[in-house]
C-alpha cells in the first residue's frame, strides 16, 4: 500500500475497532501525523487511564504500553512493534531493587516510568521527567532511591538539596552520549539560539542549557520565550511537532546522535497490521499488575 492508502486503512480499522492511537513525541513523523494524541509519558499515561476507547494502539516503547495495560487491564493494549524496548528500563531489575531497600531501609523508592512492571511493583511511587521534582518534593522521606536514570536523578537531587539521594547507575543511551563539546559546537553555529535540554543528558551538558525540562516542558517553553531560534537537546522526533506548533520559529537538533532506534521501529505498516489482527497485545500478570498500579496511581494523583 502507498502511504495514503495506509492512512485510509488505519482510519477505517480504527473506527471499526473503537481504537485510539497514542504516540510519543519521539515517534516517526508519519506516526505522529496519524495519531489521535501525541504526548510525553505522563500525558499518555493519563489518556490511557481515562479514555473510554476499548482498544489502545500505543506507539512508543514496551514500558509505555505496559504502563497502559497496568492502568487499564480491561482494555486491549496493542504495541505495533513488540521488540521496541528501552535499554535504560533494562538496566533495573526487581531483585536488585529489593536489595537496595535492605541497604537503605529509610529510603523511599521513586521509579522513573522507564522501568518494567516488575520494578514498578517494587517501588513506592513512579515519576516522569515532567513531574519528578513534584513527586520527590511531595514525599516525607529524607532519603530517596531514584532509579534507573542517574542523570535525571542527579538533576532532581540538585533541586532538592535537603534530601539524600541514592542514584541507580542507569542512563538513556541516546541522551547520555551527548557531550559538552556537542553543546558548544551547536552554540557556536547558532549563537542567537536558546538551548533547551532534556534532564536525561549528563549533568555537565544540562548545566550549559538555557532551560532543562521534559519533552512537554520543552514544547511549552518554546512558546513562552521570545527567541526565534532554538537548539533542542532531546530525541529528534520532537522537532516535527515543534515545527508544526511554532511554524514561525526555527529548530536545530543539538547533535545528529539524538536518535532512539527503538522509538523509530513503528511505522504506518505496523499500525495497520496491529489494528487488522488486534495484536501484539501487551498485558501484565497478577500480582505484579496490582502492585505496579499502586505506584503509578500515586504518581497520577499528584499530577
Amino acid at each position: 500500500m502507498s502511504q495514503l492508502e495506509l492512512k485510509s486503512e488505519i482510519q477505517r480499522l480504527k473506527e471499526e475497532n473503537n481504537a485510539l492511537i497514542l504516540a510519543h513525541t519521539y515517534q516517526n513523523d508519519e506516526v505522529q501525523d496519524i495519531a489521535d494524541y501525541i504526548g510525553d509519558s505522563l500525558e499518555l499515561s493519563r489518556l490511557a487511564a481515562n479514555t473510554p476507547h476499548q482498544v489502545l494502539v500505543f506507539c512508543g516503547v514496551h514500558f509505555m504500553a505496559e504502563s497502559a495495560a497496568i492502568l487499564s487491564p480491561e482494555k486491549t493494549v496493542l504495541l505495533p512493534a513488540p521488540d521496541a524496548g528501552c535499554p535504560m528500563a533494562d538496566m533495573a531489575d526487581a531483585e536488585t531493587v529489593r536489595e537496595w531497600r535492605v541497604k537503605y531501609p529509610q529510603a523511599t523508592v521513586v521509579s522513573y516510568v522507564n522501568t518494567s512492571a516488575a520494578v514498578k511493583a517494587e517501588s513506592d511511587i513512579c515519576c516522569t521527567s515532567s513531574n519528578a521534582l513534584r513527586v520527590v518534593r511531595s514525599l516525607d522521606a529524607e532519603e530517596i532511591i531514584f532509579l534507573p536514570d542517574k542523570n535525571l536523578g542527579s538533576y532532581i537531587a540538585s533541586q532538592v538539596p535537603e534530601k539524600r539521594f541514592h542514584l541507580w547507575p542507569g542512563f538513556c543511551r541516546t541522551h547520555h552520549r551527548v557531550t559538552v563539546e556537542d553543546v558548544e559546537k551547536a552554540k557556536n553555529a547558532y549563537p542567537e539560539a536558546k538551548v533547551l535540554i532534556h534532564p536525561e543528558c549528563q549533568p555537565a551538558v544540562s548545566a550549559r542549557a538555557d532551560f532543562v525540562g521534559s519533552t512537554k516542558q520543552i514544547v511549552e517553553q518554546v512558546g513562552k520565550l521570545e527567541a526565534s531560534i532554538f537548539i533542542i537537546g532531546t530525541e529528534m522526533g520532537i522537532i516535527h511537532g515543534l515545527k508544526k506548533r511554532y511554524p514561525q520559529k526555527k529548530f536545530y537538533l543539538l547533535t545528529p546522535g539524538l536518535v532512539c532506534p527503538n522509538m523509530k521501529k513503528i511505522t504506518l505498516r505496523e499500525i495497520a497490521a496491529s489494528l487488522q489482527h488486534l495484536e501484539p497485545v501487551i498485558s501484565v500478570a497478577e500480582p505484579i499488575r496490582t502492585q505496579a498500579r499502586l505506584a503509578l496511581e500515586r504518581m497520577l494523583a499528584l499530577s
